[in-house]
């Protein structure tokens, strides 16, 4: 299997760095989070940096897929806002969900990843999901003219926050290909009544980014592989059953304070959890 390791766990490393400690280490990819930090898509100079860190992932060997879940780019003082179905300011959420395409075309990304946002209080069910189809028709459209998968992450507390949401979504916007899944296994555990490997098979040939992290029941925690309730050799058993091949990457994005010891950690625990002969 391939394994990656998000950079939203090594925000206090520049992204050369984070880089290199990951190539070093050993790992395959790298999900790379548009953020301030990192690789900010409205930040000047945005054009040379792209050309930096496609030469870093050509350098180390790295795949790569584009994560868009920065907390406080696009809004200071709301975490995770606006989004695709927030009462104001979804024009700008649409406008960094296409730049992270082009910069996804740019990057040769598996995938470019997103998720909803949370409904208003205020807002009826099938109001938001008309914004949220709105919004990604356009993404969709942005993505077919530069080629890129979009993958749409299910997230705990969000309008869609389980895979009967992403399939309620997909099948309103007229089941397009072009709109793939992300799957994040501690999602799973927390939010799917199904046991997580048949989740997984559930899912499926629509998956094209898988996050993992440990997780318990109905909390939305990332926590590190087993200090969660999640039996991971039957869950990358079925995964890899499921005939997906892409990146498999770490989502720890409250570990950076101890990024270097916590991803060798998870490497370890991941390889030594995966299939033996599991198709790479």
């Amino acid at each position: 299997m391939r394994f990656g390791y998000g950079t939203n766990g090594f925000t206090d490393h520049r992204i050369g760095d984070a880089l290199a400690v990951l190539a070093h280490l050993g790992y395959d990819g790298v999900a790379l989070t548009l953020d301030h930090g990192h690789l900010d898509p409205f930040g000047t100079g945005v054009a040379a940096r792209i050309d930096r860190v496609a030469g870093l992932l050509s350098r180390y060997k790295m795949a790569v897929v584009i994560e868009t879940g920065a907390r406080y780019l696009l809004d200071p003082l709301r975490k995770h806002e606006p989004t695709l179905v927030s009462d104001d300011g979804r024009d700008h959420r649409l406008a960094y969900l296409r730049a992270a395409v082009e910069i996804g075309a740019d990057l040769g990304a598996q995938a470019v990843s997103f998720w909803s946002g949370t409904k208003p209080e205020h807002l009826a069910e099938d109001e938001a999901f008309d914004r949220l189809a709105e919004g990604c028709s356009a993404v969709i459209e942005h993505a077919e003219r530069h080629d890129v998968v979009l993958g749409f992450e299910p997230e705990p507390g969000m309008l869609v926050e389980d895979l009967d949401g992403y399939e309620r979504l997909h099948a309103l916007l007229g089941g397009p290909g072009r709109l793939g899944l992300t799957l994040d296994i501690g999602h799973l555990r927390c939010n799917e009544p199904l046991p997580v490997p048949e989740s997984v098979l559930r899912a499926g040939g629509r998956i094209v980014n898988v996050q993992i992290d440990d997780m318990r029941r109905g909390v939305h925690e990332h926590l590190p592989f087993g200090e969660g309730e999640i039996d991971f050799p039957p869950v990358l058993a079925a995964l890899d059953a499921t005939g997906y091949r892409g990146l498999v990457s770490v989502e720890l994005p409250r570990h950076g304070h101890a990024a270097p010891a916590t991803a060798r950690h998870s490497l370890d625990f991941l390889r030594a959890a995966a299939p033996e002969g599991a198709a790479p």
